[in-house]
C-alpha cells in the first residue's frame, strides 16, 4: 500500500516532536524485519531515516553513498547484512537506545 505524502509528512513531524514515537518507529521497523516482513520493515526504517538523520548524514556516517542507501531501503532494495547492521547500529546510537533480540514465550 502506497502512503500519501501527507501521511509521510505527519510521521516526520511526529518523530521530530515526540522522541518516544521515534523510538517506537525504529523498534517497529527492526522487529518487522526480524519477523520476516523485510519489505515493510525497510519502508518503516526509510521513513524513520528521513524523519531523523536523513540519508546524506547516514551515508557519511556509514561510508555509503546516500543514493545507495535510498535504493537499499526502496521497494526493490536488498541490503546486505553487513550494511544493514551497520545502519541499525548507527541509528540506535543516534537515538540513544540499545535494542536487543530476546525470544518470545511460546
Amino acid at each position: 500500500m502506497a502512503l500519501t505524502k501527507s501521511f509521510k509528512e505527519l510521521v516526520q513531524r511526529r518523530v521530530g516532536s515526540d522522541a518516544a514515537f521515534g523510538e517506537a518507529l525504529l523498534r517497529e521497523g527492526i522487529d518487522t524485519m526480524l519477523a520476516g516482513d523485510v519489505d515493510t520493515g525497510k519502508a518503516i526504517l526509510r521513513d524513520y531515516i528521513k524523519a531523523t538523520v536523513g540519508f546524506e548524514k547516514l551515508g557519511e556516517a556509514t561510508d555509503t553513498p546516500a543514493k545507495s542507501l535510498i535504493r537499499m531501503f526502496g521497494p526493490r532494495g536488498n541490503p546486505q547484512a553487513r550494511n544493514l547492521f551497520g545502519i541499525i547500529g548507527y541509528l540506535q546510537k543516534q537515538a540513544g537506545i540499545e535494542l536487543h533480540v530476546t525470544p518470545q514465550p511460546r
